[in-house]
C-alpha cells in the first residue's frame, strides 16, 4: 500500500472519528444538558393542556356578610387541529355555537380554522348555557369542543362600598380596591386538565386524562360594617341631593381605638357588577368602557375614591390640631383669656368670620366660635418650627398607609413663612386628604396615639383558619391623654353651644368641628352660572365620654346660597352618628336640655263615631289638639270623619281635624311660608291654617317639604328644616 493511499485512509478514519465524537457529544448535550427542556417539549406535544380557574376568595364585612363572591360558570374552547384532522363541518359547528352562545358566527368560524392547538371561544358562560353546549356536543358526536369549569365574580350589593371592595377583570385579576390590594391572597392557583394526544393534537381514545385540582383563594374579612356602610351611603346621597352638590362627596367612619374603617364611601360611585358602564350624563351610544378615553374618564369620575386620592383645604376642621399643639405645649388652657380682634400678618388682615364681635373670650369660647385670629395668635406663640412639627407628628406630611390603592400625598409648605403658618393654623392654603384628617381626629379621640387606618381585618382559609391578622399599627404618640381629653371636651362644647350645634343629637354626646374652604374650580368641572366652588365638611367624635367613632363628611361644591359646614354638613353627621350608635345599641342618656329638644310622637286615636266632647277628651289624653270643621260645633255633635286617620303618628300638640258632617272632600289649607321663622313662629303659622308641622333641627327655618302657597288637605304634616345660622 503506497503512502498516498495510507494518508487517504487515515484522513477518512480521522474524519469519521471526529464526526463520531461530535455526534456522541451532541447526544450527550441533548440528553444531559437540555434533557429536561426536550422532555418538557415532548410532554407538551403528547398532551393537551387546558387551564381550570380557581375559585377566587370571598370578601366579607366584619360580620361575615359577603361583599364579593365567586359563582360557578364555564369556559367554551376548541382545538382547531382536532377539528381539521377529523374533517368536521366548520360551518355547521359555527352556526350551532353561534345560536347557543349568542355570538357572531364568523367570529367563531375564524377560531375553528386557525392553525393552533387551542382557541378560546367564550369565557364566563352561565351554567345553563354550558349544559346546552355539552348536550349539543353529545347529540352531534363532536370532538374538539371543550366545556371547562370556571368562576365569575359577583357583588351581591351592587354599588355598596364600591371604592373599598373594588373589582376584577375578566381573568379574575384584581383591578381596584381590596380586590387589587389583596389579590395574592384572593386569587388562588389554577388547575389543569391534561389529555394524551397524537402528533396532530387529537386525544387518544385509550389515553389517560389527568385532572390537577385548582387551589381556591383565601377569604378576606374587612373592618367594614355593611349596615354602617349602608347608613353612610344613604345619608351622603341625601346630602348631595338636598344641597345640589356638583363635584361629589365622601364620608368616612372610623373606630379611633384601633384605626378600623367601619364605612368609607365616595360619590359618585358605580355598580361593581358592571364597573365599565357609562356614567350618568355620558352619551351611551359612543361608549365602550374599554377605550383609553373611556377608562380615563371612569378613573376621573366614578372610579375615583375621593376619600383617599383627593386633596382639599380642610378649613376650620383643622383647628383642633392647632388647639392640641397649644394645649400640649402649655401655651393655653381652656380658660385662658384670648381675643378675636383682627390681626395683621405680612400685610394681610385676618378677621374672625364675625369681625371683632366676640372680642375678649376664653380659649374654649374661641374654639366654640371658630375665631380665626385666636388660632393665628396661638400659632405665633408656637413658632414656625414647633407648629409644623405638630403638623408632621399628626401625619400630614406622609401618606396614612391605608390598605387601599392610589393614596395621594398632601400638599403642604416645605419652607413655610409666617403668613403660611398663620393661614395654616385655621386650615387654609394647604391641602390634605380626608383619610389624613380622620386619622388625626382618631389621635385626638383615643388618648393621643396616631394609628394607621385600615380596611382589612384578617385573611382566612376555607376551613376558617386565620392566615394573616391585621393588628392596629400605632405610628407614634402625638399628644398626651390629658390634652386629648381636653380637646374632646372642647369639641363637645362646639356641638352643644358653638358653630357645630346643628350636629346635636338628644341623648348622645357628640363633639366636632365645622369646616368651609373656598377653592378654585377645576377646568374639568367648571359649571357656568353656578356659585363659587366651596368645599364644606364636618368632622366629629362620639360619644365624647368614651369615643368609639370618628366621622368625617365632605361635600365638594354644594350649589346653595349660603354654603357652610355648620349649616349643611353638621346635621348630616349628627343624623349618621344617631343611626350608627342606635344600631350599635348605645343607650341614650338625656340631659334636661335634650328633653326640651325631643319631639315625642303619639299615635292618633280613632275618635270617629264619638261625640265632639268625647273626642276632645281622648285627644287631650294623647296630648293632641283639635280643630272642628263644619257649622255644627255642638259638644254633643257626632264626629263623622277625622284627619289624619287613626294610627297615624304625629308629634305631641299636633292638630287633628274633626268633621261633624260627612265631607265629600276633605277641607283644604294653603301652606304658609315659614322660612326664616323660629320654631315657635313656624308652629303657630301652621296651626293657624290647620296644618301640622314636623320639626327637623333647631334654630331658624331654612326649608320646608311642601312649597309655600300650595293647597293641601288640612291636618297634613309639613316637615320644616331648622338650622342654627352659624359660620365656620
Amino acid at each position: 500500500m503506497n503512502i498516498k493511499l495510507k494518508k487517504r485512509l487515515l484522513f477518512i478514519l480521522g474524519f469519521f472519528t471526529f464526526f463520531t465524537i461530535c455526534l456522541i457529544s451532541r447526544i450527550a448535550w441533548i440528553q444531559f444538558v437540555n434533557g429536561q427542556e426536550y422532555q418538557q417539549k415532548a410532554f407538551e406535544q403528547q398532551t393537551s393542556n387546558r387551564t381550570i380557574s380557581p375559585k377566587r376568595g370571598t370578601i366579607y364585612d366584619r360580620n361575615m356578610e359577603p361583599l364579593a363572591v365567586s359563582g360557578s360558570v364555564e369556559t367554551i374552547s376548541c382545538s382547531p387541529q382536532v377539528i381539521k384532522k377529523l374533517s368536521l363541518d366548520v360551518d355547521k359547528i359555527s352556526s350551532d355555537l353561534s345560536a347557543i352562545l349568542s355570538m357572531d358566527k364568523e367570529t367563531i368560524r375564524k377560531k375553528l380554522v386557525k392553525s393552533s392547538r387551542y382557541e378560546l371561544i367564550k369565557k364566563k358562560v352561565d351554567k345553563d348555557i354550558g349544559s346546552k353546549v355539552r348536550q349539543w356536543k353529545k347529540d352531534n358526536e363532536i370532538d374538539g369542543i371543550y366545556i371547562d369549569e370556571d368562576t365569575k365574580r359577583f357583588y351581591p350589593n351592587s354599588n355598596l362600598a364600591a371604592h373599598v371592595v373594588g373589582f376584577t377583570n375578566v381573568d379574575n385579576d384584581g383591578l381596584d380596591g381590596v380586590e387589587k390590594i389583596m389579590d395574592k391572597y384572593l386569587k388562588g392557583v389554577p388547575g389543569k386538565i391534561l389529555s394524551e394526544v397524537d402528533a396532530s393534537g387529537v386525544e387518544l381514545s385509550m389515553g389517560q386524562e389527568q385532572y390537577i385540582q385548582p387551589q381556591d383563594g383565601n377569604d378576606v374579612i374587612l373592618t367594614i360594617d355593611e349596615t354602617i356602610q349602608y347608613f353612610a351611603e344613604k345619608t351622603l346621597e341625601k346630602a348631595i341631593s338636598d344641597n345640589n352638590v356638583i363635584n361629589g362627596a365622601t364620608a368616612i367612619v372610623m373606630d379611633p381605638r384601633n384605626g378600623e374603617i367601619l364605612a368609607l364611601t365616595s360619590k359618585p360611585d358605580f355598580d361593581l357588577n358592571n364597573p365599565r358602564a357609562a356614567p350618568s350624563g355620558v352619551d351611551k351610544t359612543a361608549w365602550t368602557g374599554t377605550s383609553t378615553e373611556d377608562v380615563q374618564y371612569l378613573q376621573k369620575t366614578v372610579w375615583r375614591n375621593k376619600a383617599v386620592v383627593d386633596t382639599y383645604e380642610p378649613g376650620s376642621t383643622f383647628k383642633p390640631v392647632t388647639a392640641s399643639a397649644g394645649l400640649e405645649e402649655g401655651l393655653v388652657t381652656p380658660e385662658t383669656q384670648v381675643t378675636d380682634a383682627t390681626i395683621k400678618v405680612g400685610g394681610w388682615n385676618i378677621h374672625c368670620w364675625k369681625p371683632n364681635a366676640h372680642l375678649h373670650e376664653t380659649f374654649r369660647e374661641g374654639v366654640y366660635n371658630s375665631c380665626n385670629p385666636v388660632f393665628v395668635r396661638l400659632a405665633q406663640q408656637l413658632g414656625i418650627s414647633k407648629f409644623y412639627s405638630y403638623i408632621k407628628a399628626f401625619g400630614f406630611y406622609q401618606k396614612t398607609g391605608i390598605d387601599l390603592p392610589g393614596e395621594a400625598i398632601s400638599i403642604i409648605h416645605t419652607k413655610p413663612t409666617e403668613i403660611d403658618m398663620c393661614t395654616a393654623s385655621f386650615g387654609q392654603r394647604f391641602q390634605i386628604t380626608p383619610i389624613q384628617l380622620i386619622q388625626a381626629y382618631g389621635a385626638i379621640a383615643n388618648g393621643g396615639e396616631l394609628i394607621t387606618p385600615h380596611v382589612v381585618k384578617e385573611v382566612i382559609d376555607s376551613s376558617g383558619n386565620v392566615i394573616k391578622k391585621y393588628e392596629p399599627n400605632v405610628v407614634r404618640r402625638v399628644i398626651s391623654k390629658q390634652t386629648s381629653g381636653t380637646v374632646v371636651d372642647i369639641l363637645r362644647g362646639v356641638v352643644d353651644v358653638g358653630t357645630g350645634k346643628n350636629a346635636r343629637v338628644p341623648g348622645y354626646k357628640i363633639g366636632g368641628k365645622t369646616g368651609t374652604s373656598e377653592t378654585v374650580a377645576s377646568k374639568d368641572i367648571v359649571v357656568q352660572g353656578k356659585n363659587k366652588r366651596y368645599i364644606v365638611s364636618f368632622s366629629a367624635i362620639a360619644p365624647t365620654d368614651n369615643p368609639s367613632l370618628c366621622v368625617l363628611v365632605v361635600l365638594d361644591w354644594p350649589d346653595v346660597y349660603s354654603p357652610g359646614g355648620g349649616m349643611l354638613v353638621a346635621p348630616v353627621v349628627g343624623k349618621l352618628i344617631d343611626d350608627i350608635l342606635t344600631y350599635q345599641g348605645v343607650e341614650k342618656e338625656y340631659t334636661d336640655e335634650d328633653k326640651k329638644l325631643l319631639q315625642k310622637e303619639v299615635q292618633v286615636p280613632d275618635v270617629k263615631g264619638k261625640t265632639v266632647e268625647e273626642a276632645i277628651k281622648i285627644l287631650k289624653q294623647n296630648k293632641l289638639e283639635y280643630k272642628i270643621e263644619g257649622s255644627n260645633k255642638d259638644m254633643k255633635a257626632v264626629v263623622q270623619a277625622q284627619t289624619p286617620k287613626s294610627s297615624a303618628l304625629l308629634n305631641e300638640n299636633s292638630l287633628v281635624i274633626l268633621y261633624t258632617y260627612k265631607p265629600e272632600s276633605e277641607a283644604k289649607a294653603t301652606v304658609p311660608d315659614v322660612k326664616n321663622k323660629s320654631v315657635y313662629e313656624a308652629t303657630q303659622a301652621f296651626k293657624a291654617v290647620g296644618l301640622n308641622i314636623r320639626i327637623n333641627g333647631t334654630g331658624t327655618a331654612v326649608s320646608q317639604d311642601k312649597e309655600a302657597g300650595k293647597v293641601i288637605t288640612k291636618g297634613t304634616v309639613v316637615e320644616v328644616m331648622f338650622r342654627n345660622i352659624v359660620s365656620d
